[in-house]
């Protein structure tokens, strides 16, 4: 079973946050703009200096290379990165098959990036990062992009996805009717805490 454990993690106005996840566990966090939510994400997956460790299986985050972390602790930040003009070249050849859940025609592989809308690379970004089989993943608000059918459809197969690889995700939502929907726990930045939202499942 995978862990992964937030050990007094503190950055930017956050400070304190003490996390235990196991392989299955999706915990939303929510909070107001600008209270960090991203941050903490980008500390999870080192991309941001912080206080406090971060640990995955026994294995401490500062105890290998940034690159080597990130393979395995994949961030989804809501802004996705494209290197390559084409979109198949971000994925390997056997990985170009696009789950039909995206609601991506087939021939989405040979177009360039740079004519998806933003709802297109948000599913293609989510979809690259599965294809690495990490064992954490971080999302950043997934489905910001999407009308509420795709949402639920992105949802519905983000899931089964989960479940199947037993993964470990945080995600970051704002809809709490999303949250009800796919958080095993729930978590709103108040201040500059991280507090548990009862009554969440």
């Amino acid at each position: 079973m995978t862990t992964l454990t937030l050990d007094n993690i503190s950055v930017g106005a956050l400070e304190g946050v003490n996390l235990s996840l196991q392989g299955g566990d999706i915990v939303c966090v929510s909070g107001p703009s600008g209270s960090g939510k991203s941050r903490l994400l980008r500390a999870v997956a080192d991309l941001d200096p912080h206080q406090g460790t971060v640990v995955l299986d026994e294995v401490q985050q500062g105890s290998m290379p940034g690159h080597c972390w990130r393979r395995q602790v994949m961030m989804v930040p809501a802004d996705s990165q494209w290197w390559y003009e084409d979109v198949g070249a971000h994925f390997e050849p056997e990985q170009r098959t696009l789950p039909s859940a995206l609601g991506l025609p087939p021939e989405t592989m040979n177009w360039t990036v740079n004519r998806l809308s933003s709802g297109e690379r948000q599913r293609l970004a989510i979809a690259r990062a599965l294809a690495r089989q990490p064992r954490v993943l971080l999302l950043d608000e997934p489905t910001a992009n999407l009308d509420q059918d795709m949402t639920h459809q992105v949802e519905n197969w983000l899931l089964e996805e989960i479940r199947a690889r037993d993964l470990i995700v945080i995600w970051i939502a704002h809809d709490i009717g999303q949250i009800e929907r796919v958080a095993s726990r729930h978590y709103h930045i108040q201040g500059s805490t991280l507090e548990p939202v009862h009554g969440s499942h």
